[in-house]
């Protein structure tokens, strides 16, 4: 079977970070290791929040200033 672009570039990936993880300890291989803090909520759904809110909130200061 041949490879995609995109599965040959991911198996060379996966390639580099083993050769990188060999002869070393595991408390090394875990002090290498980016911790990287991921959003409970998507990008798209926190947009969307805001747009109802701040869109609400514009909306209603124009109904109170034009219409008293």
């Amino acid at each position: 079977m041949v490879q995609t672009p995109q599965q040959r570039r991911a198996n060379l990936k996966f390639a580099k970070e083993n050769e990188a993880r060999m002869g070393k300890s595991e408390d090394q291989i875990k002090k290498r290791a980016k911790v990287v803090a991921k959003s409970p909520i998507s990008p798209i759904w926190l947009g969307l929040l805001a747009f109802v809110v701040f869109g609400g909130l514009v909306f209603e200061i124009i109904s109170r200033i034009f219409l008293r």
